[in-house]
């Protein structure tokens, strides 16, 4: 049973070691001397002007999450496009992939349209 799983625990164990030992013999082996200068946030050489842990605004989140998405959703045309000659080679599929990819292009026009009406690119 043990012969099962044997090569995941020292796959683990490897990647375990790899992540731990460089931290454990960097701090074994280099020199610690803390000082408040070193130990100052760094901020271009000034002095920080404000906390670190400042809000952002709301809509910088929105235009992130929409760019992920739209980003995304372009990322399927790839698979798509690398096998269109094939798709066009084949008689019954070639009009099923050229509907399939307009459907799929008009959703996401339409979403994008929908985001543009609502003000979601606008940044003011």
């Amino acid at each position: 049973m043990l012969n099962n799983y044997f090569p995941v625990l020292l796959f683990i164990a490897v990647g375990l070691a790899v992540g731990v030992a460089p931290m454990v013999l960097g701090r074994l082996l280099a020199p610690y001397k803390p000082d408040p200068e070193k130990l100052s946030p760094y901020e271009c050489g000034f002095e920080p002007f404000e906390e670190a842990r400042m809000r952002f605004d709301v809509r910088y989140y929105l235009i992130a999450i929409l760019f992920i998405l739209f980003d995304l959703e372009v990322a399927f045309l790839l698979p798509w496009a690398s096998i269109v000659k094939e798709l066009a080679g084949i008689e019954t599929v070639r009009m099923f992939g050229f509907v399939e990819m307009f459907v799929f292009l008009g959703i996401l026009v339409i979403g994008y349209v929908y985001v543009w009406k609502k003000g979601a690119l606008d940044w003011e």
